[in-house]
C-alpha cells in the first residue's frame, strides 16, 4: 500500500519532465518535413503555372515571418514566464541583423558602384578606410560569433544594472523603450559607419555564392525554420525544468522567490540574455532573406509589435506567440495591399480586443473551445 503513491508521483515526475508527448513529436516532424521538403519541391520542383507551385515571394515573407516568429517566442520566455516586458527586444533583433549586414557588404567586394573595397556608403561620404567595429567583418565566423556576442553582452551589462537595482513592470518597460530609441538614433548618425538612415542593402552574395537565386533562397528559408523548430524545443526544455519552474514562481510571487532562498537575479539575467541572443540570431537569419537593414528596426514601434503578436497568440504557451506572429504579419501582408491606411488601426484594435476579450489569446481561445466539446 505504501508504494503505490510513490509509484504514482514517480509516473507524475516523469509526465512532467516529458518534453513532448507522442502527438507533440509527430507535430515537429511534420513541420520540419514541410519545412525541409514540401516547401522545396512545391518552390523548385513544380512549375510556376501549377496551383501548387509556392511562389519566391511566398518563400521570402514566410521565411520573414519566421525570423519574427523566432523573436515572439524569445518574448514569451521573458514575458510570458518570467514576467518581464521587454519593449525594447527590436534592439537586439536590429543588431544580429547589422552584424550580418556587415558581412554581407563585404562580400560585395569591387561590385558595388564605386568599384571599391570600401562599401559604397562609405566611399559616397568620403571614408578612406574601414572604422575599427568593420576589422572582422570579411569573415563569415567572426560575424557569426559577434551576432550572438555583441547583443548578448549588451543585454547582459543592461540586464545587471537594471535588474540589480530591482527595476520591474512599467519601469522596466520605458527605459527599455528608451534604450532601443536611443540606439536608433545613434544608428541614424552616418558617422558611426552603419550606413546611416540607408542602412545596408544590394547584397549580392553569402559565403561566396549568390545570394539572389532560388536555391539559396529555399536554403535560408529552410534553415530559418529548422532554428525556430531547435528554438521552440530548447524553450519547450527550459519551462519544464526546474529552471523554468523557478522563472515562473519569480513571474508569480518573487519576494516569495526571495524567501525561500533562491536569488532572482541570476535567473533573470540568464533568460534576458538568452532572450536576446535569440531575437539576434533572428535578425542574423532576417536580412539576407529580405534584403536590407536599417535603424528602422530598431524603432519603438518594432519592439512593440513583438510583445503584441506575443500576446495575439497568447503567453506562457511557447506555441502561441508562434501563431500570434503568423497571424498577426499574415494579416499585415493582406491588410497593407487591400486597405493601407486602416492598417494600423487593425492593429491597435485587435490588441485592444485581445487584452479586453481574449487575455490568454488565441491558444486560450481554442483551448476554451476544445474543452467546451469535450
Amino acid at each position: 500500500m505504501k508504494r503505490e503513491p510513490e509509484i504514482g508521483m514517480m509516473v507524475l515526475e516523469q509526465k512532467r519532465g516529458l518534453l513532448l508527448g507522442p502527438k507533440g513529436w509527430l507535430a515537429v516532424m511534420i513541420a520540419v518535413a514541410v519545412i525541409t521538403v514540401l516547401v522545396p519541391v512545391l518552390n523548385l520542383a513544380v512549375p510556376k503555372g501549377s496551383v501548387f507551385h509556392f511562389s519566391d515571394y511566398s518563400v521570402s515573407l514566410t521565411g520573414k515571418i519566421l525570423c519574427y516568429a523566432i523573436c515572439a517566442l524569445a518574448m514569451d520566455l521573458i514575458w510570458g514566464y518570467t514576467g518581464i516586458l521587454s519593449l525594447g527586444h527590436g534592439l537586439f533583433f536590429a543588431l544580429g541583423g547589422y552584424g550580418m549586414g556587415m558581412y554581407l557588404m563585404r562580400q560585395i567586394g569591387r561590385d558595388g558602384n564605386y568599384k571599391s573595397d570600401l562599401p559604397d556608403f562609405m566611399v559616397f561620404l568620403n571614408w578612406k578606410a574601414l572604422p575599427w567595429q568593420w576589422a572582422l567583418s570579411d569573415s563569415f565566423i567572426a560575424q557569426m560569433l559577434l551576432i550572438v556576442l555583441v547583443p548578448g553582452a549588451l543585454a547582459l551589462v543592461f540586464g545587471w544594472f537594471a535588474f540589480r537595482s530591482r527595476i520591474k513592470g512599467v519601469y522596466f518597460s520605458i527605459i527599455t523603450q528608451a534604450m532601443t530609441f536611443a540606439a536608433m538614433l545613434l544608428f541614424f548618425r552616418n558617422e558611426t559607419g552603419f550606413g546611416g538612415n540607408n542602412g545596408f542593402t544590394d547584397f549580392k552574395r553569402i559565403l561566396d555564392i549568390p545570394i539572389a537565386t532560388p536555391g539559396m533562397r529555399i536554403t535560408l528559408f529552410a534553415i530559418t525554420g529548422v532554428t525556430l523548430v531547435a528554438f521552440y524545443l530548447g524553450a519547450r526544455a527550459i519551462v519544464n525544468s526546474k529552471y523554468g519552474r523557478v522563472l515562473q514562481a519569480i513571474r508569480d510571487a518573487e519576494t516569495r522567490v526571495m524567501f525561500t532562498g533562491y536569488n532572482p537575479l541570476a535567473y533573470k539575467l540568464s533568460i534576458w540574455t538568452l532572450s536576446a541572443v535569440m531575437c539576434a540570431i533572428a535578425g542574423a537569419l532576417y536580412v539576407p532573406q529580405v534584403g536590407i537593414i536599417n535603424p528602422s528596426e530598431m524603432s519603438p514601434a518594432a519592439s512593440i509589435e513583438i510583445a503584441i503578436w506575443t500576446a495575439v497568440g497568447g503567453r506562457a504557451t511557447l506555441i502561441g506567440p508562434i501563431i500570434g506572429a503568423f497571424f498577426v504579419n499574415g494579416a499585415k501582408s493582406w491588410f497593407t495591399v487591400a486597405f493601407p491606411e486602416i492598417w494600423l488601426y487593425f492593429l491597435g484594435a485587435l490588441f485592444i480586443a485581445v487584452t479586453l476579450f481574449l487575455p490568454n489569446g488565441i491558444v486560450g481561445l481554442f483551448k476554451r473551445a476544445t474543452e467546451k466539446k469535450s
